[in-house]
């Protein structure tokens, strides 16, 4: 067996200009609704990453022709809502919760019977959240505890619904619109805090009306998908760690070119700029219905705070390398009210206090939260637990310890950043991949 891990060495400084890979939830969302939409859908900007890969060959499987990716482009043939076969086997989303919660709303309003797995995280991970809804209009679904895989039993005639979501929560948000495009009646979801838009704006940019009204969403089945042409822009969940990365390392001024400002994905920002990180966004432009710029970071020292919990959905894949910042802030960072980082491809909180304590930084878990006292990071060894986040951050962490920082099992940083290495590298950041041969 094979064990990829990351070796980050300190630096003095980081300056230079990347880009980052296509935002990982716009693509694993272009790919559905291309899918599924009447005509040719043409994608620039694509993640080829495992996770988003694992949507686009989902549907390869249910017999869409896609073509790439090739240079991040993708063509999707559409073959409109109800053009889709049943798959000749179970589909693996392997990492990728997304594929599976926004599968399972699309699947349980088709014709014929599907299952859905994964790897062993993922098969860790809650569903309920996605089959109480979706059992409520009217599918068949069965998972065993809570969780995958998913037994999809088709030919149900869904209906709509009024959802009150419990928390907030982009993917099971999702999971109902997309079952809501076959439901008869209306389909309305609640929301109870503010949650990723990604999908509402989809819809729109392949011509399907979702309507607001205050905080309830209202869609119907009345409406095709069509198929159009899709820009997506960096994720800001990948250039968060040089985000953070130029923010502590002293003497550090980069700029990261096209990323996504999306308001439902700026929490890391705003979090930033009330520690005292100097961040500035450049040549804000429309692109479709998403928002980008350029953002200039200039390294400045942090401060601890109180993180406010209104922000937590607006950061939620972020938080990781969000405590590395306040690993290195002055005074002492709290977090409430983010449970759900216990449910992600680990239990993000445990995972991090664990991985700053080896590294020298009083940290402490709380049932929803954590706290960390700033102080300096030591070299050492670190347990990714198989997250790339957790992975991608402890080696951020490296750049600024006083000795080098080993992080072990990274090899799913390719689920949503392949060339994390090679872009660091082009920041003068020094992080090297190693491999152990385990037998």
């Amino acid at each position: 067996m094979r064990i990829h891990n990351f070796i980050s060495k300190p630096v003095h400084s980081i300056k230079g200009e990347i880009t980052v890979p296509g935002d990982k939830s716009i693509s694993h969302r272009s790919i559905i609704f291309g899918s599924i939409a009447k005509g040719t859908t043409i994608i620039n900007g694509f993640l080829d990453g495992d996770d988003c890969m694992a949507t686009l060959k989902a549907f390869q499987a249910m017999g869409v022709t896609i073509e790439g990716p090739d240079e991040q482009q993708v063509i999707i043939y559409g073959v409109g809502k109800h053009g889709l076969q049943k798959p000749e086997k179970i589909i693996d989303c392997g990492n990728s919760g997304t594929s599976m919660r926004l599968l399972a709303g699309l699947l349980a309003a088709q014709s014929f019977d599907s299952q859905l797995t994964g790897d062993e995280s993922l098969l860790k991970r809650p569903m309920l959240r996605v089959s109480k809804p979706l059992t409520e209009m009217g599918a068949y679904i069965t998972i065993v505890d809570g969780k995958p895989p998913i037994t999809i039993k088709g030919g149900k005639n869904l209906r709509g619904i009024h959802y009150i979501m419990p928390e907030a929560s982009a993917q099971v948000k999702s999971c109902i619109l997309l079952a809501g495009l076959y439901a008869e009646g209306e389909t309305r979801i609640t929301e109870i805090g503010v949650s990723r838009d990604h999908t509402e704006l989809m819809l729109k940019n392949f011509s399907y009306p979702v309507h607001r009204s205050d905080n309830t969403l209202i869609i119907n089945s009345a409406n095709q998908c069509l198929g159009t042409d899709i820009y997506i822009p960096g994720d800001i969940s990948s250039a968060a760690f040089f985000i953070v990365a130029a923010s502590i390392v002293p003497g550090s001024d980069i700029l990261i070119r096209n990323v996504g400002i999306n308001p439902t994905r700026t929490g890391i920002i705003h979090i930033l700029l009330e520690m005292g990180a100097n961040i500035t966004l450049l040549d804000q432009r429309q692109l479709g219905e998403e928002w980008v710029a350029d953002l200039r970071i200039k390294y400045a020292p942090l401060k601890g705070i109180n993180i406010e919990a209104n922000m937590v959905p607006l950061a939620i894949d972020e938080f990781p390398v969000i405590f590395i910042a306040a690993a290195c802030a002055q005074g002492k960072t709290t977090l409430h009210g983010a449970s759900e980082l216990r449910f992600k491809e680990s239990d993000r909180i445990a995972a991090m206090v664990d991985g700053l304590k080896k590294l020298g930084i009083h940290a402490q878990a709380l049932d929803d939260g954590i706290m960390i006292e700033g102080g300096t990071l030591h070299g050492g060894i670190v347990e990714s637990r198989g997250d790339h986040r957790i992975a991608m951050s402890f080696a951020i962490a490296g750049a600024v310890a006083s000795d080098p920082v080993t992080i072990k099992n990274c090899v799913n940083v390719a689920t949503s950043f392949p060339l994390f290495v090679e872009t660091a590298k082009e920041l003068q950041l020094h992080i090297e991949e190693t491999v152990d041969n385990v037998q």
